[in-house]
């Protein structure tokens, strides 16, 4: 019988009922009688049941001695998690924790349909769990009541803060009561968290656990060195190495999610996309499926990286590097959760090693480096989980043994284990050959320092080794530079920039010393025409080539035939090109010999004639334009009613000689200010 001392009776059920017969550290602390009813600045590490510990510390405050909850009315405690996946987790563990206590939990999550989490507010809930924005938006339309408020959990804190949720939830913990509970849990407690818990607790008391000493200790860290080109391959290998029950592979954008969501399919792999542009459907849809087995792989963003558990989940691989240390926790942390053990494979290119060993150190872990398993190892691997099969377990049964003599009758021992090995092998794919990288070399390995361009150089010239030389078809001319020329050779090649050695650019061609090392991977992979990109071929030199010599130069090109042209100054003559194409030239660009030759020529009649077989129209006359004093002014009946001035006359008119008041002129088309006239009032002079 497992003692629950200190715990509300119906949890202390719900425990039992669950399999709990131990708590964690983190629930433990929850527990402490010097902690009723205080706020609390709680740090663990992921996967410690921090759902569960503050799920402990609200009964208490929520029931305040009673066994069971009454009517559901304004809710009386808030849970705020970053995420929506978080958010319905959390929905779920409580729901389960409070199953014999009659309480109502409602959820408040975007994606979802607000109405009818609308009309769920209004029916009453006493426990409400949401995300910072969609609570914001229910508060502000005046759905979410926080009057009978007695505790504010925040889950994830420091997720919420570095999502940008800062100002969602100061809005909400300033609309909440003044005498409220608030405890706040969060995997770190940078500076940010603990400036928001001096600015919203009162007298909190800070919980370190034990477990937050020794970072997931039941998770195996291991560090895979590949070359750029094989990092998807090594990926196929690790899964297929594994073979877990269920797997996270995280990437860096929805991009790289999309892309090798698609590449895994197209291998046979069960995998589900997890992103911040699906749906909530289809987000909830996809976590439903690795929990129930009908997917095995999971392909996600960071937006997976905090909250999310999945039974069963025994391997994480970083198929894109995080941006910094606890991320990589977070990661790492969805596996090697209740006691179950783990494996973080972090997928590291040879480029990217000393950026991984910075991730490492600032998470203080230490891995294990290694190469990713090879084709071979996944296929001895495969062998000992076949001998290992619980199928061979089993006693052969009475139904079966007709059956099995027939079958060594006909085929033999050896036929019938292949043909096992085969049906075991199909739906599986098939391993990936890998580049071999030398750890070590790849230790030694320095990036440059940017800031810093003496340090540009990744290992000394010096230090290079024995080499043999190629000659590449394009060189200065071409606009050929190192630039583009190493990743061409690289992808081409199957090597790495280490392999690289001096680049000697010419005219014509470009000189290129590649490592002895790389040589054998470098010729299998160029094959004997020995040809690359935007059709540049290479050769190998028998030696080392002379660079004293003077370069090759380009062969000169054959005369290009040209059209005679006249003299300078003398005019073309046109007749040639007249009797080519009948059309008559321009008259001054007649030389004389042409006038002659035109002189006779019809007129070509008009294009408008052709057309319409009718005589030319004689062009309009163009009418005299009348002088001013012609018009008949007094016919217009816009200047017909203006006032006349005292002026000289100008073409029948009086000029105005002086300025006048307009303010008896009637109103009309001109007359009034409004429509463009002169406007009332004293005129300016």
């Amino acid at each position: 019988m497992t003692d629950f001392d200190g715990i509300v009776p119906a949890i202390a059920e719900a425990l039992r009922k669950r399999g709990y017969e131990t708590l964690t550290p983190v629930q433990q602390a929850m527990l402490d009688p010097e902690l009723e009813g205080r706020d609390a600045l709680v740090s663990a590490q992921t996967g410690s049941g921090k759902t569960v510990a503050f799920g402990l510390a609200l009964a208490s405050t929520l029931l305040a001695g009673e066994s069971r909850f009454g009517r559901a009315g304004a809710p009386l405690a808030l849970a705020i998690a970053p995420t929506r996946e978080l958010a319905m987790q959390v929905k779920r563990e409580l729901e389960w924790l409070y199953e014999f206590t009659g309480a109502t939990i409602a959820s408040c999550v975007g994606g979802m349909d607000i109405r009818n989490e609308r009309r769920a507010l209004e029916r009453g809930a006493h426990i409400v769990v949401g995300t910072p924005g969609r609570l914001r938006d229910h508060l502000t339309r005046g759905a979410l009541d926080l009057s009978a408020l007695r505790a504010v959990v925040l889950d994830e804190a420091d997720e919420m803060l570095d999502l940008g949720f800062r100002e969602d939830l100061e809005f909400i913990l300033e609309a909440s009561p003044d005498d409220r509970r608030t405890l706040m849990f969060s995997a770190t407690v940078p500076r940010s968290i603990a400036d928001l818990a001096r600015s919203y607790q009162r007298d909190a008391r800070r919980i370190a656990t034990t477990s937050e000493q020794k970072q997931h200790v039941d998770i195996e860290y291991r560090a895979l060195a590949v070359t750029p080109s094989d990092r998807e391959n090594a990926i196929i290998n690790v899964l297929r190495y594994y073979e877990a029950r269920n797997t996270i592979v995280f990437c860096s954008t929805r991009a790289a999610v999309n892309h090798l969501t698609a590449r895994l399919h197209n291998r046979g792999f069960s995998v589900v996309a997890l992103s911040g542009e699906l749906s909530q459907n289809e987000r909830t849809h996809a976590l439903q499926a690795m929990r129930d087995g009908r997917a095995r792989v999971c392909i996600a963003t960071d937006v997976a990286a905090r909250g999310i558990d999945l039974p069963g989940l025994e391997l994480v691989i970083h198929a894109d590097l995080p941006t910094n240390s606890e991320t990589l926790l977070h990661r790492s942390g969805r596996t090697g959760r209740a006691g179950n053990k783990g494996i973080s494979a972090l997928i590291v290119p040879v480029n990217q090693r000393r950026k991984a060993e910075r991730l490492l150190q600032g998470a203080r872990i230490t891995p294990v480096w290694a190469n990713p398993p090879s084709a071979d190892d996944v296929l001895a691997r495969d062998g000992e989980r076949i001998l290992a099969d619980q199928a061979f377990a089993d006693a052969v049964a009475e139904d079966e043994q007709s059956t099995i003599a027939d079958l060594l009758a006909t085929h033999g021992a050896e036929k019938v284990a292949a043909a096992f090995l085969r049906t075991y092998r199909a739906g599986r794919s098939a391993p990936e050959d890998l580049i071999p990288v030398n750890l070590e070399a790849s230790k030694q390995r320095r990036e440059p320092d940017y800031a810093n361009p003496s340090s540009a150089a990744t290992k000394p010239r010096g230090d290079f080794g024995p080499s043999v030389w190629f000659s590449l078809s394009v060189g200065r001319r071409q606009n050929a530079e190192p630039r583009w020329l190493i990743p061409m050779l690289c992808r081409n090649g199957k090597i790495t920039k280490n392999e690289i050695g001096a680049i000697k650019m010419q005219p014509e061609e470009t000189f290129v010393e590649i490592a002895q090392d790389g040589l054998d991977t470098f010729l299998q992979a160029i094959g004997t025409g020995g040809a690359l990109e935007r059709g540049i071929t290479v050769r190998q030199l028998p030696g080392t080539p002379d660079f004293s010599a003077p370069p090759k130069e380009r062969a000169p090109r054959p005369p290009r035939e040209r059209e005679e042209f006249a003299p300078r100054g003398e005019k073309r003559s046109y007749a040639k090109k007249t009797e080519e194409t009948g059309r008559r030239p321009r008259r001054d660009d007649l030389s004389a010999v042409d006038a002659e030759v035109w002189a006779d020529a019809p007129a070509r009649p008009k294009r408008f004639d052709d057309r319409n077989d009718r005589p030319a129209q004689k062009p309009y006359a163009k009418k005299a334009k009348p002088e001013w004093s012609d018009r008949d002014r007094a016919s217009d009946d816009r200047r017909s009613d203006r006032p006349k001035g005292d002026g000289k006359t100008f073409a029948g008119k009086k000029d105005f000689a002086g300025k006048k008041d307009f303010a008896g002129k009637p109103k009309g088309k001109f007359g009034g200010a409004g429509n463009g006239g002169p406007k009332k009032g004293k005129p300016k002079g």
